[in-house]
């Protein structure tokens, strides 16, 4: 290991202090060797709570023996997440056999919409995974998701009523260790454990990610401060997640807040790249590259991988590098491009979908109309416009023609599912727009662009920390 930085060696003087922190680690500056340095300061028991199972099991070779590393799903299993054991490895069935088995049977009408049996049933599990992740102690309306074109404020009163009745009653189900006609999943024992408002036995508490938790974690962490020293760390230049629910329990934690700002996996160049995105943020880190790392930016003619901003932006970019002949990976993107493919081909053969962003539409007509006149359907644009050029079956086919990783020779990724990646050469795909113009000008007379938003910023910083020896930065260009 690496001498220890100043900002390492005043993080473990600080742990060693006794108090509570905040180490907020910029993109490749080794919070994860930092972490190990503070465990390895003290001869007190620990806890790591890692992001997923991958990360748990590294930290384990690194963190002395005294540090226990596990996800928080693991840690709520060994509480009470192994009674459920019969019922977690229950098979898969569709939606509308779960709402039939709990009394689902009938259409309900809401303004000009009838809401199908079907989408009552998804609309119902999908307010049990909302309630699941919340710090919320009763289910309540407010979990309940809205529908596309279920717009008003009545609208959305009539239908949590229709569905919080069959929630609870979901939810009475799956508090039932031996049976039960919900499927039982990890974030169902993670909630009733949180339920119980555990006390976890360790003299300190890592938390890793901490920009992106989720409610009910942060609610079980915080309650242990007043006998565990607590560590939060994390970039809140890298909270992404907020749009699924997850907080950034950083900020606002009352504790000693620290940084790490020099990065180890690359130069000077890209630092002053992921500098000018940290800019349009409130993120208090600003990094420093390695001298000894020659990143460099610039033209890339085939990059190792290519980061796009959308699932729809990822599958033009498959289609585009299988046409030129390349093996193509997709990262955890398929089954989700697929179930939107298949929506798309129900609606333009007149049926209707039971995928859950769709199931208010009819006919393929409808939902291009949606995308293109109506201010709540820009999002859906895209994917309009990718089905109505290639159409679903080449989008089914490209699916079909990915590869794995490791057989690859380019990675297609959105940003959000490259956090935590890195690649020797990234591009950035073309599917980042630039900032629209405002209807202010210049004394030139051009207009002056919008403001980047601070989601915008902080996805761009993710991208673009994900290169280590070089990055192509294709639409961001503009920001030089």
């Amino acid at each position: 290991m690496h001498t220890p930085t100043d900002e390492q060696a005043h993080a473990v003087d600080a742990f060693r202090d006794g108090n509570h922190l905040v180490l907020q680690a910029g993109a490749g500056t080794g919070k994860t060797s930092t972490l190990c340095l503070l465990a390895a300061s003290t001869g007190r028991r620990g806890r790591y709570l890692a992001f997923n199972k991958d990360i748990a099991h590294d930290a384990a070779a690194r963190f002395p023996r005294s540090v226990l590393c596990k996800t928080a799903h693991a840690t709520a299993y060994a509480a009470i997440g192994h009674r459920f054991a019969r019922r977690l490895n229950s098979p898969r069935q569709p939606a509308w056999r779960i709402g039939l088995a709990l009394g689902i049977t009938s259409p309900v009408r809401i303004g000009e919409h009838e809401i199908s049996p079907r989408t009552l049933s998804h609309t119902v599990l999908r307010t049990v995974t909302r309630y699941c992740q919340s710090a919320d102690s009763t289910l309540a309306s407010h979990h309940v998701p809205a529908l596309r074109r279920l717009g008003t404020p009545d609208g959305r009163t009539q239908l949590a009523e229709s569905v919080v009745p069959f929630a609870v009653r979901a939810w009475a189900d799956l508090q039932n260790p031996e049976e039960g006609v919900m499927r039982f999943a990890h974030d169902h024992y993670l909630k009733l454990w949180a339920l119980t408002e555990p006390k976890i036995e360790a003299d300190f508490l890592f938390l890793d990610e901490a920009q992106d938790t989720n409610p009910v974690l942060e609610k079980v962490l915080t309650a242990q401060r007043d006998h565990a020293q607590l560590v939060m760390v994390g970039d809140s230049a890298q909270a992404i997640y907020g749009w699924r629910g997850a907080r950034d329990v950083m900020t606002g934690f009352d504790a000693t807040h620290l940084t790490l700002t020099r990065s180890f996996r690359f130069g000077p160049l890209l630092a002053e790249q992921a500098n000018r995105w940290l800019a349009f943020t409130d993120s208090p880190i600003r990094l420093t590259g390695s001298e000894t790392i020659p990143t460099k930016v610039g033209l890339i003619t085939s990059p190792d991988a290519v980061l796009c901003r959308t699932n729809i932006g990822a599958m033009t970019e498959v289609i585009r590098h299988l046409k030129a002949g390349r093996r193509v990976a997709l990262t955890r993107g398929g089954q989700t491009l697929t179930a939107l493919a298949l929506a798309a081909r129900d609606l333009k053969d007149g049926r209707r979908t039971s995928h859950p962003e769709l199931v208010l539409f009819a006919t393929w007509g409808e939902l291009q109309d949606y995308a293109e006149h109506d201010p709540a359907g820009r999002d859906l644009q895209p994917f309009v416009e990718l089905v109505d050029t290639h159409g679903p079956e080449t989008i089914i086919a490209a699916v079909d023609a990915l590869t794995d990783e490791e057989k690859a020779e380019v990675t297609i990724s959105t940003a959000h599912k490259a956090k935590g990646r890195e690649w020797s050469e990234v591009r950035i795909a073309d599917d980042f727009p630039p900032p629209p113009d405002s209807d202010q000008h210049d004394d030139s007379g051009r207009p002056i662009p919008e403001p980047v938003s601070d989601t915008d910023a902080r996805l761009a910083y993710v991208a673009v920390t994900r290169a280590r020896r070089q990055l192509d930065l294709g639409r961001f260009v503009w920001i030089i």
